[in-house]
């Protein structure tokens, strides 16, 4: 499993070493995308050893894809359909997260000057995600973005920054909308 520096600074992102445990990765995925959905056991084994840690019950309906493996999840963890990560910063979910379908997590930033861009300069920050969140369909959320426990996200929300504890936020730029527990009286 290969670790990018996660300091935020700029970084020459294309290398053999990169490139390399990208294929490795891809190749582990093709996989994990083409067994059959009854073999939960094989599945399962595939990513907790792909990821740098998970909880004993993750699941995550095929197609997913990701580029290092730098993900870490808690205890029942589930994600659904089209499932992508760039996880070239760590990605951490708590316990009992649940994903919609078409959701989008990214790591990386590229270089804004194009010159630099395409030379690979890139800079990478991590994605945290606490416990008993719920991310709806088609869910984008950005570089260095937590969002807090209990926390919901609307489907089709575009997620730039940071979603604090027990609130609904949606929208592109999401919004924090209102507090759960206004909801639930």
């Amino acid at each position: 499993m290969m670790k990018l520096p996660e300091t935020g600074e700029w970084f020459n992102g294309y290398s053999d070493e990169i490139a390399a445990e990208l294929t490795r990765v891809s190749d582990v995925l093709y996989d994990y995308n083409n067994m059959r959905r009854s073999m939960t056991k094989e599945r399962s084994d595939i990513l907790k050893s792909l990821f740098i840690k998970t909880g004993d019950k993750v699941l995550i309906h095929s197609p997913f894809r990701c580029d290092f493996g730098n993900i870490i999840t808690g205890e029942n963890f589930f994600a659904n359909f089209n499932f992508t990560i760039l996880d070239e910063a760590t990605v951490t979910f708590g316990d009992n997260v649940f994903i919609g379908p078409n959701v989008s997590i990214y790591t990386v930033i590229h270089h804004h000057n194009h010159e630099e861009r395409n030379i690979g300069i890139m800079k990478v920050m991590p994605v945290n995600i606490g416990n008993n969140v719920w991310i709806g369909g088609n869910v984008v959320i950005l570089p260095g973005v937590n969002i807090g426990d209990g926390a919901i996200i609307g489907a089709g929300s575009v997620v730039n920054k940071d979603i604090p504890a027990g609130f609904v936020a949606h929208g592109n730029p999401c919004v924090v909308r209102k507090e759960i527990k206004d909801i639930e009286k």
